[in-house]
Formats: C-alpha cells, sequence, structure tokens
C-alpha cells in the first residue's frame, strides 16, 4: 500500500476530540492527514472550478455557431435569390453581345441595369 494513502488503513483509529496524540510520531501523523485534507479539498475546489469554466466556454461557443449558422443560412439564401435574379435578367440583357471564350460577362457600366434590377430584400 503507498504511503498517503490511509484511507483503506483499518489500523487507524481517530483520536476522539479532546484527546492527544501519545507521541510525536502520532502529532506527525495527524498534521500530516491534516495538510493532506485541505491540499485534496483545494485540488477538489481547482478541479470544479475549471469544470465550471469549461461548461461556460461551452455554452458560448454553441451559441456562436448558432449565430454562425444562422448567417450562413441567410448568406446562402441570398446567393440563391441573386443567382435567381442574375438568371432572369441574363436573357433581358441588351448590353450583353456575344462574347469570347475568356470574358463572360462585359465591363459595360450601363445604368439600364441600374434602373430595372433591384433587390430590396437584401438592400442594407
Amino acid at each position: 500500500m503507498a504511503q498517503g494513502s490511509d484511507s483503506n488503513d483499518t489500523s487507524y483509529k481517530s483520536p476522539s476530540p479532546g484527546s492527544r496524540p501519545s507521541s510525536s510520531d502520532d502529532v506527525k501523523k495527524v498534521m500530516r492527514r491534516e495538510k493532506n485534507r485541505i491540499a485534496a479539498q483545494k485540488s477538489r475546489m481547482r478541479q470544479t472550478q475549471k469544470a465550471d469554466s469549461l461548461h461556460l466556454e461551452s455554452e458560448n461557443l454553441e451559441k456562436e455557431n448558432a449565430a454562425l449558422r444562422k448567417e450562413v443560412k441567410q448568406l446562402t439564401e441570398e446567393a440563391n435569390y441573386l443567382s435567381s435574379v442574375l438568371s432572369s435578367h441574363e436573357p433581358l440583357c441588351t448590353g450583353l453581345a456575344p462574347q469570347t471564350p475568356d470574358l463572360l460577362y462585359p465591363t459595360h457600366q450601363s445604368s439600364y441595369h441600374r434602373q430595372h434590377i433591384s433587390v430590396p430584400h437584401y438592400q442594407r
């Protein structure tokens, strides 16, 4: 049995209140046990504080994750909406001429687009 693990030691009799240990070895033993009891209590307290801290961090990360997932959903919906607006606009666009293969969209600066494309749902 390892030294200091006296919890299962049946030969130890705790002194009754008011009685004094009979030898210096008993005094040392009692002091060592008291010191160990205090150290164990502090260790349990630190462990509890760490668990509480990790629990709070976990809750905060879950909230942040939920907010980010909501933002991803909104941005995906916006991208889908804008893709559909672009798809419905392309056949109507008079500014688009046949392109060379390396240019998909011309760099025309027509006020025509500002007049007939509006995205009120996503304007900020």
